[in-house]
């Protein structure tokens, strides 16, 4: 058994510790029972798992999709919340009108164990939710964003509308909602690093 040969193939490094387990255990067994005095692989060590990467789009990949994306109101307005706010598929899913304010401007969403936040909007994501509420169809429902019968998206109508947009601009990464998510935070983060060492300059 060669390790390296393994990896080689693919295997993961889960699926190649599973592997030296079972063998592991098996040489174990015979040194129990007396058949071998030591096991051959005893100074082996189980391969380690690997540590999963965030996904993220870049910013060429993203302005793809929301150019794509920029002759349907609503699709637009759904990547732009998405990109500017970071919030999760379930919370756009469920955001209503009354959540979100145009003047201030943010959205209020209520995520894990109820918790209610407050989320601060850009402009292009301001013009883009006013340019879908100027068009979305008549509907009792106080959900925002609504499938083409008039009724609330289903979350698995939104990840949909992302795979399609993913697809279309060319992307060949797994990028979800999930990703949007991270590409959110990943340059939120950057951005405050930025301003960090500005201020910081601008001070020293």
């Amino acid at each position: 058994m060669c390790l390296a040969a393994l990896a080689r193939k693919g295997l993961s490094g889960v699926a190649r510790a599973r592997k030296v387990s079972a063998i592991r255990e098996y040489f174990r067994f015979l040194e129990g029972v007396g058949l071998i005095q030591k096991s051959p692989i005893a100074g082996i060590d189980t391969p380690k798992r690997e540590k999963h990467t965030r996904q993220f789009l870049r910013s060429d990949e993203y302005t793809k999709m929301l150019s794509l994306a920029g002759g349907n109101p609503r699709d637009y307005a759904i990547l732009q919340v998405f990109l500017q706010t970071g919030i999760r598929v379930s919370e756009l899913a469920n955001l209503t009108i009354e959540e979100v304010d145009l003047i201030k401007p943010a959205i209020r969403v209520r995520g894990k164990g109820n918790q209610e936040r407050e989320i601060a909007l850009e402009k292009r994501g301001v013009q883009a939710l006013k340019n879908y509420l100027a068009v979305r169809a008549g509907s009792l429902s106080p959900v925002v964003f609504l499938n083409y019968k008039g009724e609330p998206i289903s979350e698995r109508g939104i990840r949909k509308l992302v795979v399609k947009y993913r697809k279309n601009a060319g992307i060949t990464k797994r990028a979800s909602c999930h990703t949007l998510r991270h590409t959110f935070a990943t340059y939120k983060a950057e951005n405050s690093m930025i301003k960090f060492f500005v201020l910081d300059g601008l001070s020293g």
